[in-house]
């Protein structure tokens, strides 16, 4: 289950010849970055299996102003040199700020088939328990984006044009790629999501986990002492 009420979803290719920059600043600068601010409580990255753009980022946060608290906004309008190099090769940018609307099930899956949709949150809301109900999906989260003012930041501007959203996100996580594609394809097929009232998706991906990154116990140094 997502831990906080707070979801900032990002899709983002990047151009060639810059990809392996991107991936060692992304790990070793950006998402340590943002776990430092307060709210902030979990961090993955994901790679493409079959979907575009390639890469999901996916930020959980105790709440969702937390993306439009100072200390975030702050360091979006300071961004590093690194950040400065990178940043301006993100490609097909699709940047959402969330609320929760569900989420159930048990653990982390390796991989995550992820839908937007243009439709309510609402209607989506029944896709939830059927989901969940397979044995192939482990956690299956629903968002729907914020009221929020969405700033145009130092960081915003060195990307190209203007950042995509969609009003609703589906995501179903799972151990074994095959199986998840097979049941959330099924389960939540377009003439399922039609019959329950819902629009079908404006697109579908499947996405591996690369990265997570979370806050550990606060001091661990005297655990064997």
């Amino acid at each position: 289950m997502i831990p906080g009420q707070g979801v900032l979803a990002i899709w983002n290719g990047i151009e060639a010849g810059h990809e392996e920059e991107f991936l060692q600043w992304h790990v070793a600068e950006h998402i340590p970055e943002r776990m430092a601010v307060p709210g902030f409580l979990r961090a993955r990255r994901y790679r493409a299996v079959r979907g575009f753009p390639d890469y999901f980022n996916f930020y959980e946060v105790l709440r969702p102003n937390v993306l439009e608290s100072h200390a975030y906004v702050s360091r979006l309008n300071d961004p590093s040199e690194w950040t400065q190099r990178v940043v301006p090769h993100f490609t097909a940018m699709s940047r959402t700020l969330c609320e929760v609307v569900a989420s159930g099930g048990r653990g982390v899956g390796g991989f995550i088939f992820t839908m937007r949709f243009t439709c309510a949150s609402d209607t989506l809301k029944p896709m939830v328990p059927m989901l969940l109900a397979s044995p192939a999906i482990a956690a299956v989260h629903l968002l729907e984006r914020t009221r929020l003012s969405v700033q145009r930041t130092a960081e915003a501007a060195m990307r190209t044009g203007k950042d995509a959203t969609s009003p609703s996100i589906l995501l179903v996580e799972g151990p074994a790629p095959e199986a998840l594609d097979a049941a959330v394809n099924e389960i939540a097929s377009d003439v399922a999501l039609l019959a329950n009232g819902a629009s079908p998706p404006t697109d579908r991906g499947l996405y591996q986990l690369e990265f997570l990154l979370d806050h550990g116990p606060a001091d661990v140094s005297g655990a064997h002492h």
